[in-house]
């Protein structure tokens, strides 16, 4: 089966979650209107990605500061699900695609790094949150668990699942989602250096599946007039320089990487690749040896606070 798939990338409106919808559904039509079926979009395209912040933060110590600026950081996440996953799925249904974003969700008091999954018909299929936060997001990101690393099945003929960022540096995190037969691999991501591309190709090429990964486009001019930014005031300071492409199961980049400007990249899908990859390495199935190395994986939710009622029912289902 082939199909055509978008990589977006592009600026969030730091901390303005209406009008980052606005623009994440403008980009949605968009690819839709050149025929994609599936669209990625960034790391923290809702509402933002606050490089070069450090929110107060030294050791053993924490500025007012940083309370105020992780506030408005809050202010700018999303409910999941909410009034802009409910825009997002309505825009994913129009198109007729599968949409995959990076979005900062917030539970209680606490931000999480996650990537939503919609469907065709508009539906919130799942999430994805950020396992291992990359050093200062620490500081404002919460860890996600085992429970929410899914892939999907999908129309496209092909599985579907996403790892962000830096998680695509843990080797057994990709051994899992091989495990789970992942074809379509989606990263988005916030690092914009030239070393990603070709850790993007090597997952093409150890995972055998198509690798879309999508970095933001930056100015200064996006953020706020009051950003504390260490890359410099001048409005075409660039803040992320981009890099998003798309790699083909044998390590072929089908599009991009693009360090210029806010694009959208375009390559068409033949899902068969994947299998024809398979032939000489499939790292979970013939070239892998079991009786030597094997991986255990918790996929349960880990919650702070049990009820004895639930307890108990436990004991007496």
């Amino acid at each position: 089966m082939t199909f055509r798939a978008a990589v977006v990338q592009m600026s969030a409106v730091p901390f303005d979650k209406a009008k980052s919808t606005d623009k994440v559904v403008s980009r949605i039509e968009e690819a839709a209107a050149q025929g994609a079926n599936l669209i990625v979009f960034p790391e923290a395209t809702l509402s933002g990605y606050p490089k070069g912040l450090d929110f107060g933060a030294r050791v053993g110590g924490r500025q007012p500061r940083g309370k105020e600026e992780y506030l408005r950081y809050y202010n700018g996440a999303i409910d999941v699900p909410g009034p802009e996953t409910d825009r997002i799925g309505a825009a994913a249904k129009e198109a007729n695609a599968y949409v995959v974003i990076g979005v900062m969700e917030r539970e209680q008091g606490t931000i999480y790094c996650t990537a939503l999954h919609f469907g065709p018909d508009g539906a919130l299929l799942g999430k994805h949150r950020k396992l291992v936060p990359t050093a200062m997001e620490r500081i404002i990101w919460g860890q996600g668990d085992g429970s929410t690393m899914p892939v999907y099945d999908t129309s496209l003929g092909a599985k579907l699942g996403t790892v962000i960022c830096w998680e695509n540096y843990m080797p057994l995190f990709r051994t899992y989602m091989y495990a789970k037969g992942v074809q379509l691999y989606c990263a988005p991501t916030a690092d914009d250096r030239d070393v990603w591309l070709p850790s993007m190709q090597h997952i093409a090429i150890e995972g055998r599946c198509f690798v879309f990964s999508a970095c933001q486009y930056a100015t200064r001019g996006d953020y706020p007039e009051d950003y504390d930014a260490i890359q410099g005031d001048s409005a075409d300071a660039v803040i992320f320089r981009g890099g998003s492409v798309i790699v083909s199961p044998t390590g072929e980049v089908l599009a991009g990487p693009n360090h210029d400007s806010e694009c959208v990249l375009y390559a068409e899908i033949d899902v068969d690749d994947t299998i024809r990859g398979k032939f000489d390495l499939d790292v979970v199935g013939h070239y892998s040896r079991p009786d030597v190395f094997r991986l255990l994986v918790d996929e349960e939710p880990k919650t702070n606070v049990i009820s004895t009622e639930a307890v108990l029912g436990e004991f007496t289902a």
